[in-house]
């Protein structure tokens, strides 16, 4: 059995494959399973697929800027008509060569050379949509699709008769931390209550910057385990020691990114979770039942992250705090305000709890096999 992944290359696209190559190995117990991907060149990609022992294809991909200037314009003429097309003749070598069973894509503008390939050669395709609001690439190639695995209720522009309903997939490794090894892990005191902060997998530098200016006061109240992005890290670990006094320095825990050990361990300490809103981060902090805080990315293609938000939150498993609103001062009062006040964290306990979807992966897999099997 040969199952082709196919993706836009970034941290939400590559984790829920994973995710769903680890279940399906679960369920099928068949020694001829072998897993592929075709994707865009993308070192992030590369190393966590190779990981689980995903083959790996790299392929042209371009994609459409929506920017009103020349530069944009003459890059989407590129795209279109040169690494497109070379993606696709690439795609369908591959595809030719290899026979896969069927393709599973996540979708972005990445996944176009492989899913067209596979079309032309009558593969079947299955599509995972993650937002509320699809992208331009995933509108279009839901017409190639069989089905549409998608994450919200109410998501929009697919046909209703090839929607199915399943969350977004997550690794379900993360739900499994411990208090001992987070505080080993993190070096914390356990006197205070325990923020985490993250930015999405390459983090996010205008988080950072505002809460580096309320850090040392943060820091009075909270323990802090702030995931700042690879390329961010230095520049925030260093201006860290400069605003943060000595005797509040040990509050204050800074990385580039988290593995998945440390990940699952943040995710269990956390009192609370500060986030962008991306449907991969939505669904880990639901499935962990943790209260959130979630500054929605403006610039997300469809507005999507800011749609994503407001659907987690509608029935109280937390806060969306827009970019417009999220000033330092403003930030610290919702946060004192919050642990003031235990009866609203419970409630967002709750209501995360009802709202998560931790078996989607597995059903996704079951659905896959189920096709391939019957």
């Amino acid at each position: 059995m040969k199952i082709l992944f196919t993706g836009g290359g970034t941290g939400g696209h590559i984790f829920p494959i994973i995710a769903i190559a680890r279940e399906i190995r679960k369920i099928y117990q068949g020694k001829n399973l072998k897993f592929f991907y075709i994707g865009p060149k993308d070192d992030f990609a590369s190393i966590w697929l190779s990981q689980e022992g995903i083959k790996i294809k790299m392929v042209q991909a371009g994609k459409i800027r929506r920017y009103l200037d020349w530069k944009s314009f003459l890059q989407n003429l590129v795209d279109l008509f040169i690494k497109i097309p070379i993606g696709i003749f690439q795609s369908f070598v591959y595809i030719f060569f290899l026979g896969p069973d069927l393709i599973l894509s996540k979708g972005g503008f990445g996944s176009i050379p492989g899913v067209l390939a596979g079309w032309l050669l009558r593969v079947p395709i299955f599509l995972h949509e993650s937002d509320i609001s699809p992208g331009v690439a995933n509108r279009f190639l839901s017409r190639f699709s069989l089905k549409v695995f998608v994450s919200f209720p109410k998501t929009e522009h697919f046909k209703i008769s090839k929607i199915i309903l399943v969350g977004n997939p997550i690794r379900r490794e993360i739900l499994k931390g411990s208090r001992e090894e987070a505080q080993e892990i993190f070096k914390l005191s356990g006197e205070k209550p325990v923020i985490l902060i993250l930015g999405g997998s390459q983090g996010a530098q205008r988080i950072n910057d505002k809460i580096l200016e309320i850090l040392s006061e943060l820091l009075k109240d909270f323990e802090i385990i702030h995931q700042a992005g690879q390329k961010n890290f230095k520049e925030v670990r260093a201006e860290a020691k400069v605003v943060v006094p000595k005797d509040l320095e040990a509050n204050y825990h800074v990385f580039p990114f988290f593995h998945e050990h440390e990940l699952k361990q943040a995710y269990w300490i956390a009192d609370l979770i500060v986030s962008r809103a991306g449907s991969g981060s939505i669904f880990e902090i639901a499935a962990v039942g943790k209260p959130a805080i979630l500054i929605p990315l403006p610039e997300a293609a469809q507005n999507h992250q800011v749609k994503n938000a407001y659907s987690y939150v509608q029935k109280g498993a937390g806060l969306v705090l827009e970019e417009a609103n999220f000033t330092p001062r403003f930030f610290l009062e919702k946060l004192k305000y919050l642990f003031s006040h235990p009866e609203v964290l419970e409630k967002m306990v709750r209501a995360a709890k009802d709202f998560s979807k931790p078996m989607a992966a597995k059903e996704i897999a079951q659905h896959l096999i189920d096709y391939l099997t019957k």
